[in-house]
């Protein structure tokens, strides 16, 4: 019998079960056969605070002090840019205006990301507090943090059935039949399925689909430095990665919660978004994959107790913000739990709640 069993050990999962583990007799269920093998394995790894809804830039500006110190820091600089066409000037302003984003001149967009074309860049704009995250090492030192303090962590263990019974609720997976007085679903894109498992009502969650492909460097490019670079209204980004350029089309695409992958002809249309911008084209794709961003009904994250059951937990909905919220928004979820008073203050935390959904 444990006090929690939390499901999902991706980003979100992983990190709410290393926040309760001092405190309580907890264990942590992932379906696949390593952790974080879903969306959190397929993520940009950008730190950036003012990405997102409100409710998701003050959990991100609260996670900034764990990233900075936290065994050493996970943060390794990058920096941001967008740029547009002469003709995209009042979505380019509204989009550096929103990430608070300098505007700098086409020669200084050039000097950050020569492959850039001068013939249609018109209107360019930077900030350089915007980071690579460690993100294995973060998975793995809170998995560690887990079992440092007693924690459990069972990998292959898909929830087949979820009963309530006397003493609260009775799991059966292939590893075996785990009891827990309380559930913490934080399966990603699975989060609705397990709810209806549970004998609860779904809350309306939606996997959406985000492609990437990984480029040769560009030119033969040191890309190292490189900012990451966004077109307006996010319709396609680029990133260094290992040596290489990651392109993603940025697409958003309803699946159903699964292994996703990514589709050809979208890829192939994000390739060309980026191609229009910059004087090198794409003429070999080294791997391309997709993950799941599973988004609530308003797209905020949700992180709270069901309407309908004081003793199942939603940490669900982190969309493309799991890595950049998780230090704040587990240690929300763990307060709440746990009943302690909480740093994120109460509007923030209605919008949050899934009570919000119940009116």
């Amino acid at each position: 019998m444990h006090d929690i069993i939390v499901i999902g050990g991706g980003i979100a999962g992983t990190s709410v079960a290393a926040r309760l583990a001092p405190h309580a007799k907890v264990l942590l269920l992932e379906a696949e056969t390593a952790l974080a093998y879903h969306a959190s394995g397929r993520s940009a790894a950008l730190y950036e605070s003012n990405y997102g809804l409100p409710s998701t830039v003050a959990l991100s500006k609260a996670s900034s002090a764990y990233f900075h110190t936290a065994n050493g820091g996970y943060l390794s600089p990058r920096g941001l840019m967008i740029i547009a066409r002469q003709d995209e000037r009042d979505a380019f302003q509204q989009d550096s205006n929103t990430l608070g984003l300098e505007p700098i001149s086409p020669a200084e967009a050039l000097d950050l990301l020569p492959i850039l074309d001068p013939e249609t860049l018109a209107h360019a704009s930077y900030h350089a507090a915007a980071w690579d995250i460690d993100t294995d090492r973060m998975v793995q030192d809170f998995a560690r943090e887990l079992r440092a303090h007693g924690g459990e962590l069972k990998l292959g263990a898909p929830v087949r059935s979820i009963v309530r019974n006397s003493a609260g609720w009775c799991l059966e997976t292939p590893t075996g039949r785990y009891e827990a007085k309380l559930l913490v679903n934080a399966a990603g894109a699975w989060v609705d399925e397990l709810a209806k498992l549970a004998g609860l009502a779904p809350l309306g969650f939606t996997p959406l689909r985000r492609s990437m492909a990984r480029i040769p460097a560009p030119g033969g490019h040191d890309v190292s430095s490189w900012p990451m670079v966004f077109g307006v209204g996010e319709s396609w980004y680029a990133k260094p990665d290992a040596g290489a350029l990651i392109v993603s089309p940025a697409e958003e695409d309803p699946m159903p919660p699964m292994d996703a992958w990514a589709d050809d002809m979208v890829l192939a249309e994000g390739l060309a978004r980026y191609e229009a911008h910059v004087t090198e084209p794409v003429t070999r794709i080294e791997a391309n994959w997709a993950g799941l961003r599973t988004f609530s009904p308003d797209r905020a994250l949700t992180i709270g107790f069901h309407s309908e059951s004081p003793d199942f937990f939603w940490h669900a909905g982190q969309g493309g913000y799991g890595f950049q919220t998780a230090p704040a928004a587990s240690q929300l979820a763990a307060d709440l739990i746990l009943g302690r008073s909480c740093d994120i203050d109460a509007t923030m935390r209605a919008a949050l709640s899934p009570e919000r959904f119940c009116s």
